[in-house]
């Protein structure tokens, strides 16, 4: 999911997004732990899109702040 994806989506829609993405990074985390987890580039992955979901998020908070 790409930054432009990401600002497309409405506050609830990129909450629901946040948790299924943190969900998904600690399925990942234990399935390395447990040596079944084929790609470990899929945990940068995750962790990236949780970075750019905070991203867009606190970009909405200071919008609502300066108006």
């Amino acid at each position: 999911m790409e930054i432009d994806d990401i600002r497309a989506l409405i506050d609830e829609d990129l909450a629901g997004e946040f948790d299924a993405t943190k969900r998904e990074l600690m399925n990942l985390r234990f399935r390395a732990a447990t040596m079944q987890l084929a790609d470990v580039t899929e945990i940068r992955r995750a962790r990236k899109r949780i970075a750019r979901i905070n991203t867009v998020i606190r970009e909405r908070e200071l919008a609502q702040a300066a108006q």
